[in-house]
């Protein structure tokens, strides 16, 4: 309970809750495109180079490598199980299946640094692997959805530019770009650089997440579109997710921390990456079902619910 109230009150969830409180009231409030896209660059930067750094100094580990297998196993079987729930309990078409799929499998930046807010605030430690793990995520759901939405058909256009797309990614090449950076400057790079990218880190995402709620809450009306079913699946896959995050850190044995980070990556959404990959590959897919769902229910979910749960688990099943 002091961990759901402790992150209830922390900067990024109150400064969401104000941007969504702005769009429902119809305020003129909001970031420029072009800042917005800043506040992203740095995050993804921020969270790479700490990442990097924290990897070099405790160096390349076993549960390094333990977490990085799991990270891809849970992004290539997750838009497995999100395509098969779409397929069998909504009523959306098999490309919008495969699209929806495709964002669930991949992740979102922007969960999980909130996540790593919260852990840094209660003072529950994390390895910077978990960097490298975001960054190995986000791409192979991206090419399973693609694939999944052309399997069978004669008419596949450019599958492989969506893969592409998903590969070389602006948000991808400057995380691990970045993670490099953290690696080769160390420890000294991280004394360096820590009135940029660690002091001010949770300021930078507090603003972003403000954007965020004014984005998520003024599209909310979107979600009639998607049906009570879609906003089901929009809840209960990231529980799905996080379950099997948390299970799969414990099985091989990750520290709560990290297990706390993995459960919530596999619960996360992209809105970034994903969207721009569906639309070059599968144009016909519907982004009025995606969007709405993954900004105005999951997103908001996890940052307010659902991080909090997942730690609660991975202490739960570390015993």
């Amino acid at each position: 309970m002091d961990v759901v109230l402790t992150n209830l009150i922390s900067p990024g969830v109150l400064f969401f809750v104000l941007g969504a409180f702005a769009a429902l009231v119809k305020s003129d409030v909001g970031l420029p495109k072009q800042v917005a896209q800043t506040l992203a660059l740095y995050l993804m930067a921020a969270i790479g180079f700490k990442g990097g750094a924290q990897l070099s100094i405790s160096g390349v580990s076993v549960e390094a490598l333990a977490a990085l297998g799991s990270g891809l196993l849970l992004g290539l079987t997750l838009p497995l199980i999100a395509f098969f729930l779409l397929d069998r309990f909504t009523r959306v078409s098999r490309v919008d299946a495969a699209s929806i799929a495709a964002h669930y499998g991949s992740v979102s930046l922007v969960t999980f640094g909130a996540g790593l807010a919260l852990l840094e605030e209660i003072g529950q430690p994390t390895e910077g692997y978990m960097a490298a793990v975001l960054a190995l995520m986000e791409a192979p759901a991206i090419a399973i959805g693609v694939l999944l939405a052309r399997t069978g058909r004669a008419d596949a256009k450019g599958p492989r530019k969506g893969v592409r797309e998903a590969l070389t990614s602006g948000s991808i090449l400057v995380l691990l770009g970045a993670t490099v950076i953290g690696i080769v400057l160390g420890a000294q790079g991280l004394k360096e650089l820590d009135g940029f990218f660690v002091a001010p880190f949770t300021g930078v995402l507090a603003l972003f997440l403000l954007d965020m709620g004014l984005v998520a809450f003024r599209r909310i009306r979107s979600l009639r579109k998607a049906g009570p079913s879609l906003i089901a699946f929009a809840i209960y896959m990231p529980l799905i997710g996080g379950t099997l995050g948390a299970l799969l850190g414990t099985i091989v044995g990750l520290p709560v921390g990290d297990t706390t980070l993995l459960a919530t990556l596999a619960a996360s959404a992209s809105y970034i990456a994903a969207p721009a990959a569906m639309r070059l590959a599968l144009p016909e897919a519907d982004p009025g079902l995606s969007l709405p769902i993954v900004l105005g229910v999951t997103f908001p979910f996890n940052l307010i619910v659902g991080i909090p749960l997942y730690l609660e688990l991975s202490r739960l099943l570390g015993g």
